[in-house]
Formats: structure tokens, C-alpha cells, sequence
């Protein structure tokens, strides 16, 4: 009898161990200091800036392996880099990046669709209207607000801002597409990226406008992100990891949030904070693709990395999510880790055939896209903060 209930408690006693292994992972997360990380930022600037062309635009996709130009071109990632761009500017206070992306601006602001008082970007192929590029514009133009409180593009920043307007429903959701053929938004087509796009794109404009009335549009679309927005649009596992839904909470942080909105932080920062344990865990080899999956591309982890920066910031403001901070910061410094720590060195890249084509940045199955150096720059310079009040506070 004894015999068979040790043998009961040995496989009680792997099975317990397999399961913490496998689901609740322990955070296992490179070291990385503030000035490492705003390093490896510049480096996916660089890498950006030696990727754009000379009427702005950037390389899309490439093959390291084969120095292979994969093609193609999205235009809401477009405005995605062109605003990190910015963002580095805004965070950092270095300005050497505003001329690659005053250059990214100039092939936006030559494709607009203007109609009734309001701006879209459309694209020099023309077409049905993005929410997302249009939104991600705005914030682009608001970081170079920030950068520097430059105001000559701010009538162009309230154009914009009245389309994002057009395209929201009467229950603060959005919708994703303006059709030409209708002259009205296309009432069946959502975006799981573009209403948190927009959402965060308002609450910036509220901070430069406070008198407008820009705030009504944003606390709809906060309340909206709250309470409704996964089941209304069918998502399966709750709260959609919305990295600019936590832009726009964090930015509204001193208006300040209402308890729904605090709630929806919560969970938001539950999920950000899941996500890096897991990816933690994740290593190049087949063993940790079978537990654990496959590692994130730069694009995925920089997202998450985004997120709980603001969320850190949120909580560092609104005393009812202070409880949480020490472990976003925690989380937030994880995150900086892993993507300093996969970014590709000059060393690694001159190994290759065009060393200045991989170096700075992040490659997955040999091939990096634009927006993995957006992500991952956006993330690591956000964190940097972060990570020097950690320093000091353990001092």
C-alpha cells in the first residue's frame, strides 16, 4: 500500500511541477539598464532611417539570409514608424531622427482625402479610407507636437481629428473604413487595432485643444474599451491586449479615469503582464516550442512592452492602480530585456551580406518588417524612465 501511494504522490508531485513549468511560468528575464535600452532604441532608428527611400517611405519586409527586399507596403504602419520616430524625439528630447521623419510625414500629408472640414490619409494609391492610418497620422503629428511645440500642423491635427469623429458610432465604438463609392462609413467593417488607435489619437489631442471638446469623443470610446468592446466584437479571451487602449488610459490618467475605466487597466495589465511571464520562458529551440510556443516576433512583444509602460505610468498617477506599479515596472523591464537582448548587434551582423541592412534589428524566421523595429524602439525608449527610478529606488 505504501509503495503504491508513493508512486501516487511521485506523479502528484511531477505533474505539479510540469504544470508550474508550463503554465504559470517563472519570469526569467534578461538584466537591462536605462542607458542599454535607449541604446538598442536608437539602434531600430538607425536601422529605419538606412531603410527609407528617398521619397519617404520605408522598407518594408526583408530577408536577412538572402538580402532579399520582400516587398509590399502598408500604409497604417507607415504612420506607425513615422510616429516613432517622433515618439523618440518626444521621449528622449534627441531630435536627430526628425528628418527621416518630417520625411515619412511629407508622403502623408501628399496623400490626404479632404471632405466637409475633415482630413484622411488615403495613400498615393487612393481607395477606401483606413481609420488606422489616419489615426496613427494624428498621433505622429502630436508627437512632433510634443517633440517640438511646433504648431504649424495643428489645424491638419484637428482635420484629422474630426474624421476619427465621422467614423465613431453613437456608442463610442468605431468604425474602420470610409467608402468612397457611399461617401459613408462601411457599417459591417471593424478593427481590432484601429479603435484603441484612434482613442489614444483624442485623448492627445484633448491635452494640446483642452477647450474643443475633444475629451466627449475620447471618454466615449474609453467607456466603450471598458465595458463592451470584447463581446461586441467577438473576442474570445478577454480583454483584447490593446497596447494603444493603455496609450489612451494612460494618457487620460489625470482627467482622471472613471472606476469602469480602472477596472478595464486592471485586466489590461493583467493580460500585458501574463504575456511577458509566458514569453520569458520561450527559447530558440524545439523543446520551449512545444511548451511554451514559439518566441514573439518584435512587433507582438514590443506591443506588450508598450502597454505596460503606460500602464506604469497610469499607475504611478491614479492611486487606485499603485498597488500595481512595482510589478508593471517589474514586467515593463522584462519586456525591455527580451528585445534588447534578440535585436541583432553589429557584431551578429557581420556575419551577413549586407551588415547594415540587419543590424538594429529584430528578425523571426530570418525575416523582420518595419513595424518590429516600430514596436520594439517605441517600447525600449518608453521603458527607459522605467528602468532608472527602479535603479534609484534600490539604491
Amino acid at each position: 500500500m505504501w509503495r503504491g501511494l508513493l508512486l501516487t504522490f511521485s506523479f502528484w508531485g511531477i505533474g505539479a511541477v510540469v504544470l508550474r513549468a508550463t503554465l504559470i511560468p517563472p519570469l526569467v528575464c534578461p538584466t537591462v539598464t536605462a542607458e542599454a535600452a535607449l541604446a538598442s532604441a536608437d539602434e531600430a532608428a538607425l536601422w529605419i532611417e538606412r531603410a527609407q527611400r528617398p521619397d519617404g517611405t520605408y522598407l518594408y519586409e526583408y530577408q536577412a539570409p538572402d538580402d532579399i527586399d520582400l516587398g509590399g507596403y502598408n500604409i497604417v504602419r507607415h504612420a506607425g514608424v513615422t510616429m516613432s520616430l517622433y515618439q523618440r524625439a518626444a521621449e528622449t528630447g534627441d531630435l536627430r531622427d526628425l528628418p527621416a521623419a518630417d520625411r515619412g510625414l511629407a508622403w502623408m500629408t501628399a496623400s490626404l482625402y479632404r471632405r466637409d472640414g475633415w482630413a484622411a490619409f488615403q495613400g498615393p494609391a487612393g481607395g477606401d479610407l483606413q481609420l488606422g492610418a489616419s489615426a496613427l497620422m494624428l498621433a505622429a503629428l502630436e508627437q512632433r507636437r510634443i517633440a517640438t511645440s511646433d504648431t504649424s500642423h495643428d489645424d491638419l491635427m484637428r482635420e484629422l481629428g474630426r474624421f476619427l469623429i465621422v467614423m465613431q458610432q453613437p456608442g463610442g465604438a468605431f468604425l474602420a473604413s470610409w467608402r468612397l463609392a457611399t461617401a459613408q462609413p462601411d457599417p459591417a467593417l471593424r478593427s481590432k487595432y484601429a479603435t484603441g488607435e484612434a482613442f489614444w489619437a483624442l485623448t492627445l489631442l484633448h491635452r494640446f485643444f483642452p477647450g474643443e471638446g475633444w475629451d466627449r469623443p475620447a471618454r466615449a470610446v474609453a467607456r466603450y474599451l471598458s465595458l463592451y468592446r470584447d463581446e461586441a466584437e467577438g473576442f474570445d479571451f478577454p480583454p483584447w491586449a490593446d497596447q494603444w487602449a493603455a496609450y489612451g488610459l494612460a494618457e487620460m490618467a489625470s482627467w482622471p479615469l472613471d472606476e469602469d475605466n480602472v477596472a478595464y487597466a486592471r485586466r489590461l495589465a493583467e493580460r500585458f503582464g501574463f504575456l511577458v511571464r509566458v514569453e520569458s520562458q520561450r527559447r530558440q529551440d524545439w523543446w520551449s516550442n512545444l511548451v511554451h510556443g514559439r518566441q514573439a516576433r518584435a512587433a507582438g512583444l514590443g506591443t506588450w512592452g508598450e502597454a505596460l509602460d503606460s500602464l506604469h505610468h497610469l499607475a504611478s498617477v491614479d492611486p487606485r492602480l499603485a498597488p500595481l506599479r512595482e510589478k508593471l515596472a517589474e514586467r515593463a523591464a522584462c519586456a525591455a530585456g527580451l528585445l534588447a537582448g534578440r535585436q541583432v548587434t553589429e557584431a551578429r551582423a557581420a556575419d551577413y551580406g549586407s551588415p547594415e541592412s540587419v543590424r538594429g534589428a529584430w528578425f523571426t524566421g530570418g525575416i523582420t518588417r518595419m513595424d518590429d523595429q516600430q514596436h520594439a524602439l517605441s517600447a525600449l525608449v518608453r521603458a527607459a524612465p522605467i528602468l532608472a527610478a527602479t535603479k534609484e529606488e534600490r539604491r
